[in-house]
């Protein structure tokens, strides 16, 4: 039901949901004042807030980009707006992409028209956002792209902003990873927003302005490029694992691209800035019937109060069955003012660090287990402990 109620707890999610993947120069948050440009085809379409999987969703109930945009500024700001390109190129891929009354209403002009009407606007604008990235199907069941690139239109579009030399502000939508590496490159901020259902332009608007410090994480790896996919964190290790400086010949990497994805598994930025102590541990040693408790002292050294998750991975050095480089056992959100410090505490037992064996059986091996604790997948903090 759209009751007041579950509008404002839909709104709260979705900002929560939202992760900042870049923040060049603080570019984000941006004032309510001065003249913002709005541009792309995901701008002004209420239709494609809810993704897909909402085929009987009350369409016409959301709220755009541009409509939360316009309401959190009122009169303090002026809100110009250009569809800037449509989705693709290709007419029949849109309207593949934008089935069950999604729509985008493809605009009949050329590409070159719809780009220099939004130069044009974005020209006389303090900062930039560009609504860009996946229609509501575009992603989702029956949905593969062989090409996860940003569709060259809209890429075509954020090149032309980028030249006015104004601020830019990549709004993704998105239901997969995509390979942003270009993006990364040259925007200088990005906020991948997903589909954050009915409320979604009020909780963009929140983030974009500051009112929500956004605390969301990657729940999948995002690569480089295609050829890197299947990429995730939890891989298993190889015979010939690199442990140097990449490129090295017969070793585990590729010619043309490091091994790296380009944002991890939990990969998430703030307004402010969270820093980790060392890893403690309640002991050196777990008994097989007992507990360990691991504990890092995190501490906003921001200047903006914020919310951070602090995650938990595992790895059994050495198994029967061959075991996976890193294993997500916890995660803890945690607010934090401006300078305040907090200690956070996991407890591990024995069956965090059981698997099934080669005869089926879920059991834990005694040895040498690695702990590792930090704001995602990559970036951690380390400490060994013995299973007995």
């Amino acid at each position: 039901m759209f009751t007041a109620a579950n509008r404002a707890e839909a709104r709260s999610t979705a900002a929560q949901s939202f992760v900042l993947l870049k923040n060049q120069g603080n570019v984000l948050p941006i004032k309510k004042s001065g003249t913002i440009a709005l541009v792309g085809p995901l701008a002004d379409t209420r239709e494609n807030m809810t993704g897909t999987w909402s085929v009987a969703a009350r369409f016409k109930e959301s709220i755009s980009v541009r409509e939360g945009l316009q309401k959190a500024v009122g009169n303090n700001a002026k809100i110009v707006y250009a569809k800037g390109s449509n989705l693709t190129a290709d007419e029949k891929l849109e309207a593949n992409a934008t089935m069950f009354g999604k729509s985008l209403n493809r605009d009949k002009r050329t590409a070159e028209e719809l780009r220099n009407e939004a130069v044009r606007i974005a020209k006389s604008a303090d900062v930039i956002v560009a609504a860009v990235g996946e229609a509501a199907e575009m992603s989702g069941e029956s949905s593969s792209r062989t090409n996860i690139d940003i569709p060259e239109t809209q890429r075509e579009l954020l090149e032309a902003l980028l030249k006015t030399g104004k601020p830019v502000v990549l709004v993704l939508f998105t239901g997969r990873p995509l390979a942003l590496t270009w993006e990364e490159q040259h925007v200088p901020a990005i906020l991948n927003v997903w589909f954050g259902g009915s409320e979604a332009g009020d909780a963009i608007a929140d983030v974009l302005f500051g009112d929500v410090n956004p605390s969301g994480k990657l729940s999948m790896t995002f690569p480089q490029n295609v050829g890197q996919v299947p990429i995730y964190y939890a891989h298993k290790n190889t015979g010939r694992p690199l442990t140097g400086p990449w490129f090295q010949k017969f070793l585990t990497n590729y010619l043309d691209v490091s091994n790296e994805p380009l944002y991890p598994f939990g990969f998430g930025l703030s307004y402010t800035q969270f820093e980790y102590s060392d890893v403690t541990l309640s002991s050196n040693e777990m008994p097989a019937n007992g507990e360990l408790k691991v504990s890092v002292t995190l501490t906003n050294k921001g200047a903006l109060e914020g919310k951070e998750v602090v995650q938990l991975y595992v790895r059994d050095v050495v198994g029967s069955v061959t075991r996976p480089v890193k294993e997500l056992k916890g995660f803890q959100k945690v607010s934090l003012k401006a300078g305040e410090s907090r200690e956070v505490t996991f407890t591990l037992t024995p069956n965090d660090l059981a698997f099934y064996n080669a005869e089926l059986k879920f059991t834990t091996e005694p040895g040498e287990f690695k702990v590792f604790v930090g704001g995602n997948s990559r970036d951690v903090k380390e400490a060994t402990f013995t299973l007995k």
